[in-house]
């Protein structure tokens, strides 16, 4: 099939990469032409597990291309995909803007009949917005149908090409036989194309998204009370997920979500629950515990260390907001970094794969971005683990005890093991699990 996906960011470039891994023709849009041209060279401009490899192998085999000519990308294709950009706008509903823009263009650019896909995260009733401005700008019929993205950073090619459902909403079976033609070959192990109507389908994802940022704020929450009451919340994790009703995903407390999707979607969900005069408490809730959850690591120092850490070194293990991404957006380090800089903490850093775009948006609040964890460590008074990467798992106990003024860990992630910890001297703090105190402390 001919395909055209409007916008290389996240969602675009990995929907054309798998669409083209299925043996489709696609072009890649983009009106950055520095972009285009560097993905042209086989430069990807995110981090994303095998995006690389995909996007090389297929633009190599011609099954693949990237242009800045929309006219050109929407005169060869049958099915034109809008993937560009929805950022939180004043108020906190989607800025549009980009999308409507496009849908007049495709509009314009039209040669035959189209359908156009909206794949960009967008509030209730834009699908059939953007249908009323493409047609008002072709003389061609022009159908649009909502295809919400389910991908997660880090696992965004194996939540595409093996989806647990693929939801479409049209308004015509020739839609949605064309869609289901599109991905017949992603949904061969079972999974289900849902059909539904346009706005079903755009409020199934932000309604996918609430719920899962309400789960991981719920059980920060109950992190919180473990931490006053002396529970274990891994323990209660344990006890509730295993209920069938309520499942194990998504109920590992830490120092809060971040990223493109969660912060911005749960703004956009309460925007249009406001704006059809209903007030959406719950992720009002959810909203308030994430942005206090991000703070818990500051609260830990000021009762270690006081408020004044003149003199404190402090290394940070991990930037992105989680591993396997270089995504920067509303990470907890940035809160984390702002607050004990402006403490008068001395701050190191290092990430795996987010050290550019942690100084894009941390700058001089950490005094150095480092490669090595243990160079973070070396004469560090305590380590905060902010992001779980495979690497901080399993650290060498015995050369952080030698290298680090003092032997105190905050575990953000409650990942470290706690034999390896005790074994060699550490103090841990977690987020609702029991602290492991030096002797001295444990004996005061």
């Amino acid at each position: 099939m001919q395909i055209a996906v409007i916008g290389t960011g996240y969602v675009g470039l990995v929907a054309g990469t798998c669409f083209a891994e299925m043996g489709n023709q696609i072009i890649c849009v983009d009106i950055d032409a520095d972009k285009i041209q560097r993905l042209k060279q086989g430069e990807i401009p995110i981090y994303e597990p095998g995006l690389s490899e995909l996007v090389l192998s297929n633009h190599k085999n011609g099954r693949l291309n990237f242009t800045t000519d929309l006219k050109q990308a929407v005169e060869a294709a049958r099915v034109v995909f809008i993937a560009v950009g929805t950022p939180p706008g004043p108020g906190g509903g989607a800025d549009l803007s980009a999308v409507y823009r496009v849908a007049e263009e495709i509009g314009r650019a039209a040669n035959g009949p189209k359908l156009i896909v909206d794949k960009s995260t967008v509030p209730v009733g834009t699908a059939n917005r953007v249908k009323t401005l493409a047609n008002e700008h072709s003389e061609h019929p022009i159908a649009v149908c909502s295809n919400p993205e389910f991908l997660k950073e880090g696992a965004a090619i194996d939540d595409f090409m093996k989806p647990d459902r693929v939801v479409v909403g049209a308004e015509s079976q020739e839609d949605f036989d064309l869609m289901d033609e599109l991905y017949a070959p992603f949904v061969r192990n079972g999974a289900p194309i849902l059909h539904m109507d346009p706005v079903s389908a755009e409020m199934t994802k932000y309604a996918a998204n609430a719920m899962l940022a309400t789960r991981i704020s719920f059980m920060n929450e109950i992190a919180r009370i473990c931490d006053k009451v002396g529970a274990d919340v891994s323990n209660v994790r344990r006890g509730i997920g295993s209920d069938v009703r309520i499942g194990k995903p998504f109920l590992y407390s830490g120092i809060g979500y971040g990223g493109s999707c969660f912060p911005k979607d749960v703004k956009a969900i309460m925007h249009t629950a406001q704006e059809h005069g209903y007030d959406f408490r719950i992720l009002q809730a959810v909203e308030e515990v994430n942005a206090h959850q991000k703070r818990l690591m500051v609260e830990r120092m000021d009762e270690l260390f006081g408020e004044d850490l003149s003199g404190i070194t402090v290394g940070l293990w991990g930037l992105a907001f989680k591993p396997r991404t270089d995504d920067m957006r509303e990470a907890p380090a940035i809160t984390i970094s702002a607050e004990l800089k402006a403490r008068g903490a001395t701050i190191r850093a290092c990430d795996p794969e987010a050290l550019e775009t942690g100084r894009d948006l941390i700058g001089d609040n950490i005094d150095d971005y480092l490669l090595d964890m243990y160079e973070v460590a070396d004469g560090a008074d305590v380590i905060i683990l902010c992001t779980e990467w495979n690497e901080f798992r399993n650290p060498d106990f015995e050369r952080l005890g030698r290298i680090m003024k003092r032997k105190l860990i905050l575990d953000g992630r409650n990942i470290l093991l706690e034999r390896e910890l005790v074994n060699h001297g550490f103090e841990r703090y977690g987020v609702g699990i029991p602290p492991i105190l030096s002797q001295a402390r444990a004996r005061s």
